[in-house]
């Protein structure tokens, strides 16, 4: 029986972890007067490997097989339209394909560099993936790391035959588990104290890029909440310091997320994980970089957000709203799911001139907003805490102008309540009536969208661009501090939506990760830290560089790995 003393300091603990997490936050904000603390100069010599790979870990070369599915992207919101394929390796080869694999190569005087299906700030790209399976057609169960670069499995961990009948038992049927992990240094080595943030919005964005995989296959995908990070370190094997012993610390992994994924039923929930055991582990983590700068804030974030195991909560259960149209007013027919997702971009130039019509834009919005057993919202289990503070400049039908959408109606009476006296609240004509967007102040807003994005014209030459508003401090004291990772893990599904949206919609979008915080509250009023802006986004015409030469995916590989 635990003893009131002890109830009590667990309370000062979180109290304090509490206290440590809002200081970073805070920290960490750029302001106009001065930037947040950063590295001052790239150093080159020290970048750190955009690949980690497991020396001495058994390999799996996967099949490139994504050509093979064929499902209009519309189908993707719409439950049961796409047939259950079975898990199998050339399934699971397909999910990481379109989830975590190559989506280009660029190459521009004698450099060559990557892009990913999953974007990441700078492309920097902290996140690692695991796979962990029971037996399946073509593979052991075990521990598997995924390498992006070669489309290959690592096996970390060939499980017993006790420890894979466990795993079985507490998974539902024809489902496996994804793991996510942060690289905090990749970050760092450009972006300073900011990373940690980063790395959250990154790893939001590899959790919505795994369920959008998996509905091409006819699947599901959902966060295991209750997992502390120590269970799914060890799960992963991100806890073996013998295996860990030749690199440096920052080259190390922070366990982020368990996803469990498959043909699943509505009432799945959280699982409880068996210990790993029993398994043979291989492989040694390669060295990313030869120097390391250590950020104490970074480190400090991470031991706030430490997240120990609890309780299930209740999922979150969204109301019905209207269907998802099943195209959007800019297409004519429909377009593949894998061709949207491989062609997605971050845009670097808009042309300032693109617009768009008020319909497509609401129905890009539409897909912000959960629906039950619609991705990515299913994947998430709380209800939605991030909403969207929009400058709206191209719109046809639209006023320019400053407008809210609230993807949660209980935000509204606290959120008008925070904001400036003065706006309209009015809902624009024609709106849909599930979408609670306002329009809060009429006016070309564009030097302003500019400014309060580190005046990158990006966020003014677009059709529009946001500030994601996240219920913010309140959310944190109640949750626990580990919810702060997953509110920026949120801004970055949001973000995932409307990069493959603005694709849909023949245009394109990129995340704006330098923004001032401040200056967006000020914006729409809102002081102290029950709301907070976490992320920013723009979405446009993009002006392509004619420089740059493309090239596929996985030329570089011998053979065509057919299936």
């Amino acid at each position: 029986m635990s003893h009131p003393s002890d109830k009590a300091g667990e309370n000062d603990i979180r109290h304090d972890r509490v206290r440590q997490i809002l200081f970073y936050h805070s920290s960490s904000k750029h302001y106009l007067h001065r930037y947040a603390d950063g590295p001052g100069r790239l150093d080159w010599v020290n970048q750190p490997a955009p690949f980690r790979t497991y020396v001495g870990a058994p390999a799996i070369d996967l099949p490139l097989l994504a050509d093979a599915i064929v499902a209009p992207y519309s189908d993707l919101y719409v439950p049961g339209a796409i047939p259950a394929r079975r898990p199998a390796l050339d399934t699971l080869a397909i999910l990481f394909e379109l989830s975590l694999g190559l989506s280009a190569w660029k190459e521009h005087q004698g450099s060559r560099w990557a892009l990913r299906c999953n974007p990441s700030s700078g492309n920097l790209h902290p996140t690692e993936g695991y796979a962990i399976v029971p037996p399946l057609s073509g593979s052991e169960a075990g521990v598997y790391h995924y390498v992006s670069r070669d489309h290959r499995l690592e096996r970390r961990c060939t499980f017993t035959a006790a420890t894979a009948a466990a795993l079985t038992l507490c998974l539902p049927s024809q489902s496996f588990l994804i793991g996510l992990s942060s690289i905090h240094w990749r970050e760092a080595w450009k972006y300073g104290v900011r990373a940690f943030r980063y790395c959250q919005h990154d790893a939001g964005h590899a959790m919505a890029a795994c369920r959008y995989a998996a509905a091409a296959l006819g699947w599901s995908a959902r966060l295991l909440d209750a997992p502390g990070d120590a269970e799914v370190a060890a799960l992963l094997g991100l806890d073996r310091d013998a295996d860990f012993a030749a690199v440096h610390a920052l080259d190390r992994e922070h366990p982020d997320a368990l996803l469990v994924v498959g043909p699943l039923s509505s009432a799945a929930g959280d699982l409880n994980l068996p210990p790993v055991q029993g398994g043979d582990w291989a492989g040694k983590p390669n060295v990313l970089s030869r120097e390391h700068v250590p950020w104490e804030l970074i480190d400090l974030a991470a031991s706030a957000t430490w997240k120990p195991a609890t309780d299930s909560e209740p999922v979150f259960a969204p109301q019905p709203l209207t269907p998802l149209a099943t195209l959007p007013p800019t297409q004519t027919a429909p377009t593949p799911a894998s061709s949207i997702i491989r062609q997605r971009r971050s845009a670097v130039d808009f042309d300032g001139q693109t617009s768009l019509d008020a319909a497509a834009l609401y129905h890009m919005l539409e897909h912000l907003l959960p629906r039950p057993g619609v991705p990515p919202w299913d994947l998430l289990p709380w209800r939605p805490h991030l909403h969207a503070g929009l400058f709206i400049h191209r719109v046809r039908g639209l006023s320019p102008g400053l407008y809210f959408l609230e993807r949660d109606p209980a935000v509204h009476e606290p959120m008008q309540a925070a904001c400036r006296a003065t706006f309209l609240w009015r809902r624009p004509a024609l709106c849909p009536d599930d979408l609670d967007l306002y329009l809060l102040a009429e006016g070309d807003l564009r030097e302003t969208a500019r400014t309060v994005s580190c005046h990158q014209d990006i966020a003014a030459d677009g059709v529009f661009s946001l500030g994601m508003i996240a219920e913010f401090g309140g959310v944190i004291r109640a949750r626990g501090p580990w919810s702060y990772r997953r509110l920026f893990w949120e801004a970055g599904v949001l973000g995932h939506v409307l990069y493959l949206e603005a694709e849909a919609a023949g245009i394109r979008a990129t995340g704006i990760g330098c923004y001032f915080d401040d200056a967006m509250h000020e914006v729409l009023g809102l002081g102290g830290d029950r709301f907070q802006s976490l992320y920013h986004f723009t979405v446009g015409g993009p002006v392509e560089d004619r420089r740059l030469q493309t090239l596929p995916p996985y030329f570089h590989l011998d053979g065509h790995r057919g299936g």
